[in-house]
């Protein structure tokens, strides 16, 4: 089984998310769990913005972790040097390599692109840093010259080339032919670095994995600017389960990770969120629930266990008899078909009315209502 790189980005591209910040103890901290649950590789921020930025990234690099600890920095010698002073012992070199940034955004041209890239990558070179040289803006770029500056960079002593989608434009059939050409053509080691503007970052993420892409980016939840990246928690179940790469992420703790993520970031991990949302194990349609109850693999593709969830019956106005009887048997009550069938009745009326699924109290009462009628 071939071995791919996980390098979380969170406290750098998750805290770039328009409103998020991370005080410096949150940041230790996410840092201690993306070590705990297996990433490889931190991304731990941008030392240049100096006061607490560069203090965390310090500490974070004191940590003793099992991850290996990178920088991010522009293709700008004091940036890589104040990487260096937090003693991290990785770098991501980044610059815009398509035309609409190169003449837009750096307004200069694309052999100064090349130039400032080799630069900044032979001088970390020799301070015995892990290179890797980001392609801003990959996506959008002319991959002639995108083969010329991931060969470029590979002279200057990079050890991969970041393949960003910056804006998100990719779809997984694209991705996976740029992908294989760019390997092919230069046999650089590979990094890709989805964004999710159109729903795919995932998607693409897999499919840059499948032509040969050997470090994935990600950040948790997907937190990131404007659609956010590839979510970690996505990626990494993605590959175990759909590609079959089991990375030995202690994937249990993915719920107890996302929601700190959430509650740090102050953005609100869904119910409905893939993979990690409390909607992923609950079961309200009849049928659905019935299949579940009978072999929880008629309708869930791993366990909840797997990413520290729970299943749920919920009883709602979807749900069937079989939900019914076995709620009241997780309180220890038996209850008979008939009830069952004249309690999904009334559960159903109050559903309508409440507009949404019933607690349990809500059931017992029901249930009790019930009783006390045919008492009569």
């Amino acid at each position: 089984m071939r071995h791919l790189t996980i390098v979380d980005t969170t406290l750098r591209d998750g805290e770039q998310t328009a409103g998020v910040v991370f005080s410096n103890q949150e940041k230790l901290r996410i840092a201690r769990l993306l070590d705990e649950v297996g990433v490889h590789q931190i991304e731990a921020g941008v030392a240049v913005m100096g006061g607490d930025e560069k203090k965390a990234i310090s500490e974070i690099a004191k940590l003793g972790l099992k991850a290996s600890i990178m920088g991010w920095n522009r293709a700008v010698i004091a940036d890589i040097e104040a990487s260096l002073a937090c003693g991290v012992d990785a770098v991501a070199i980044s610059i815009s390599t398509s035309d609409i940034h190169i003449e837009h955004k750096l307004m200069t041209t694309r052999e100064d692109v090349l130039e400032r890239m080799v630069k900044a990558a032979t001088f970390a070179k020799r301070e015995g840093m892990y290179i890797s040289v980001n392609a801003e803006d990959a996506s959008r770029s002319d991959m002639d010259f995108l083969i010329q500056f991931a060969q470029e960079a590979k002279k200057a002593g990079a050890n991969r080339l970041r393949y960003c989608d910056t804006v998100g434009i990719l779809d997984p059939f694209t991705t996976y032919n740029n992908i294989r050409t760019l390997i092919e053509k230069t046999g650089i080691d590979v990094e890709m670095h989805t964004h999710d503007d159109f729903g795919m970052a995932t998607a693409n993420a897999l499919a840059g994995v499948k032509a040969g892409a050997s470090h994935v980016g990600v950040t948790v939840n997907g937190l990131g600017e404007r659609a956010g990246n590839a979510a970690l928690e996505e990626v990494v179940m993605a590959l175990k389960f759909l590609l079959d790469t089991d990375l030995s992420f202690t994937t249990e703790r993915f719920v107890e990770l996302s929601e700190y993520i959430a509650r740090a970031s102050g953005r609100m991990l869904p119910p409905w969120k893939s993979i990690v949302g409390s909607n992923m194990f609950a079961h309200e349609s009849g049928i659905h629930a019935d299949g579940a109850l009978k072999n929880p693999r008629t309708y869930e593709a791993f366990s909840p266990e797997d990413v520290g969830l729970e299943r749920q019956i919920v009883i709602g106005k979807h749900s069937g008899t079989a939900s019914i009887k076995a709620k009241f048997k997780e309180y220890g009550k038996e209850i008979t078909e008939e009830e069952a069938i004249e309690m999904l009745a009334r559960v159903r009326a109050m559903a309508v009315d409440m507009k949404r699924s019933l607690f349990d109290k809500e059931l017992v009462y029901i249930y009790g209502d019930m009783l006390k009628q045919q008492a009569k």
